[in-house]
Order: C-alpha cells, then sequence, then structure tokens
C-alpha cells in the first residue's frame, strides 16, 4: 500500500457563539481537512484548526505547505512507514497543525488498513472520556448561566475558565461566582493564554485562595523565564504548559527549566506519534497532562478522544472535548454525543472521522 496522493481542502464554518479568550477570539471555523488517499482505496482523514496568533498558521498557510511541501515528499511512501514520514516532515520547522494532521490521517489508513480502532492501535485503555468545558470572556453571571446549562443538558461537571484579563478583579470574582453557584464537587481550573505577567497571575492564586483551582494553565509567556519559574515554585496548583510546549523538545525545556510542572496534550498540533513522545516524556517524569482542545470541530474532538482514552495517564483528568457546540455546524456524518458527561471513543477500524460530503462541498471554500 502506497501513499497516491493528499488533499488539503479549506472550509469555513461560522460559530453559533464566538469563543473568546486572552489571546484573541474565533468567529469562524477556517479549517483545513486533510485527506490521504492510498492505492488500495483507504484514505485517511484529519482535521487541521489554524491558529495564526499562537503558532503562525493559517489556513493558506497549511494548504500551500501540505501541497506543495509535504505531499511531493510523502507521496509513494507506505502508511506503515510513519517515521519515515516524520523524518521528512521535521525538515520543515514550525507548522505544527499541517504536521499533527497528516500524522493522523496516517493513523487512520493503519487502522482501516487492520480493520482495528487506533484508540486500540494505541494503547485501549478506556472506551471513553469525560468531558471538560471551555468558558470564554463573559460577566461572571453569564460564565454561570453558561457552566450550569451544561451540567444540566450533558452532565459536565468540569470547567475550564478563560482569564488573562485586566482588571484582574474581573476574572477573580468570575472564579468566585462560578465556586459559589456550581459547588464544591465542580472541578474549575484556569487558562491565561499567556495574557498576565507571572506576578499577575501570583495575585491571581493570593486572591483565589480557597476556591479548590485545579490547575493553572499558560498564565504568562514563556520569555518570562525567571518569574515563570518564580510561580511555578510558588503555585499551590500545578501550572500548565499549553502554548509553550508544541512539541516534545519544547515540553522537555519548559520541565526542566521549571517553566511549568503540567502539560496540556493536544493532537491538532501533534498527532498521534508526538503526542505519545509527549506523554511517555510526562508519565517518566510523573507530570501531570491534560487533553486539550485546539478549538477543534467534531472531527478533531474524535481525534482527542481517541488519543485521550488509549492511555491511562490521559484518562485520569477530563479532556477539553465540547467546543464544537458553539459552532453552527459540522462535518462529520455521525456526530457526537455527550451523554452523562462523557464522550465515547469510536469503535470502527481507524479514527471514526467519516464526513458528509454534502456539507463539505457546501462549506468548503476551493469551489471551482
Amino acid at each position: 500500500m502506497k501513499i497516491e496522493r493528499i488533499e488539503a481542502i479549506p472550509y469555513s464554518i461560522p460559530y453559533a457563539k464566538p469563543l473568546k479568550f486572552a489571546s484573541g477570539q474565533v468567529t469562524e471555523a477556517d479549517h483545513v481537512l486533510i485527506r490521504v488517499h492510498t492505492d488500495a482505496g483507504i484514505v485517511g482523514t484529519a482535521d487541521t484548526p489554524p491558529r495564526p496568533y499562537t503558532y503562525g498558521e493559517t489556513q493558506d498557510s497549511i494548504v500551500s505547505v501540505v501541497t506543495k511541501i509535504f505531499a511531493p515528499a510523502v507521496v509513494g511512501l507506505d502508511p506503515l512507514e510513519r517515521q519515515k514520514v516524520q523524518q521528512i516532515l521535521s525538515r520543515t520547522i514550525h507548522n505544527q497543525t499541517a504536521k499533527g494532521g497528516l500524522d493522523i490521517a496516517l493513523w487512520d489508513i493503519i487502522g482501516q488498513a487492520t480493520n482495528t480502532p487506533v484508540t486500540e492501535l494505541l494503547g485501549g485503555y478506556t472506551d471513553s472520556m469525560r468531558v471538560s468545558h471551555m468558558l470564554g470572556f463573559q460577566p461572571a453571571q453569564a460564565l454561570l448561566d453558561e457552566a450550569l446549562r451544561f451540567r444540566t443538558e450533558y452532565g459536565i461537571n468540569t470547567f475550564k475558565l478563560k482569564v488573562g484579563r485586566r482588571p484582574l478583579a474581573l476574572d477573580i470574582e468570575a472564579c468566585h461566582v462560578l465556586r459559589e453557584g456550581l459547588g464544591e464537587e465542580t472541578e474549575l481550573y484556569l487558562d491565561a493564554n499567556r495574557g498576565w505577567t507571572a506576578n499577575e497571575a501570583l495575585e491571581v492564586l493570593r486572591r483565589t485562595e480557597g476556591l479548590g483551582l485545579s490547575l493553572l494553565e499558560e498564565p504568562c509567556d514563556a520569555k518570562e523565564a525567571m518569574s515563570r519559574r518564580r510561580l511555578v515554585d510558588k503555585s499551590p496548583i500545578p501550572v500548565v504548559g499549553d502554548e509553550s510546549v508544541p512539541t516534545a523538545g519544547d515540553a522537555s525545556r519548559e520541565l526542566l527549566s521549571g517553566g511549568c510542572n503540567a502539560i496540556s496534550i493536544k493532537t491538532a498540533r501533534s498527532g498521534f506519534t508526538e503526542a505519545q513522545q509527549i506523554l511517555g516524556l510526562c508519565t517518566g517524569l510523573g507530570v501531570d497532562v491534560v487533553m486539550g482542545n485546539q478549538i477543534d470541530t467534531q472531527i478533531g474532538t474524535v481525534a482527542t478522544v481517541t488519543f485521550g482514552a488509549a492511555h491511562e495517564a490521559t484518562s485520569r483528568r477530563a479532556g477539553e472535548l465540547s467546543n464544537f457546540l458553539d459552532m453552527s455546524d459540522d462535518l462529520l456524518a455521525e456526530p457526537l454525543v455527550i451523554k452523562d458527561g462523557r464522550i465515547a471513543a469510536r469503535q470502527v477500524p481507524g479514527v471514526g472521522a467519516a464526513i458528509d460530503e454534502d456539507k463539505l462541498a457546501h462549506y468548503r471554500q476551493d469551489k471551482a
């Protein structure tokens, strides 16, 4: 079996409700659908989410690097030769979601060719994941109303609060209102998306002491190395690296330098192959991990559940899996279901991200 051709299809789906956070906001899913075709008729599928304000990738850049640089170099290889593909992709720096999408599509092919769900090929630890929902910038009462609705409708009881606003009192108030309104049994954690300085983050931790917050994600820029190390040393809760740790090398640098002491793994930017490397590093060092969300569609969420359910360490915490609910539509032929706060891993050969071709034709942006 050989890779015959690769498609990179740009498409755009509006969000019914924009998600606002410290590094920007998302109003449309301007993504790229990756399809790897083989001479055996098997097609691997993955989704790539451009995040120009975080990683520098755009929809156009993903299409260009996949079709003009990656595809000519990997066409003709066997999809099983993933390490050869990884070596070829690594010649080009950055472009993390383009690389991650190609890797997931190759795993999808391998699963279909072996008639095995990829979640089993990766480890097969469990058959579902608990769901964490991200809450974007809103007034405190609106945040509580949204959280209560998601708990009632979907059984979700873990929430990640997007913070990083100034004055700090806005986010501090939100923490107090959410804790009071949701009760002690609800897990709450924060993600500042580099919106504060390390010292501001310490002040927020001081003023939210006793609220039972479980994690503080990417509070400040990794370039703030000395203050960030001081924050990690003084924080009573794990400080999670996210934007600063897109690769295994970045994760090892931040962990060993004291820039963070927990890691967010996102399959959209690492694929499954490098995600396993990052997870192995974290497991060996005894570092907590959380399955993060790249503001994924249902296609991307299927990939996250596939990887997260496959391993014990990634199954301990709720994964960030629900933000597709804020989209007005999706390309997945069989929509995801959140039941009792969980999403089941697809028990079909491959990753299980079959596409609704009519919707793809409607939303694609490269129409003739």
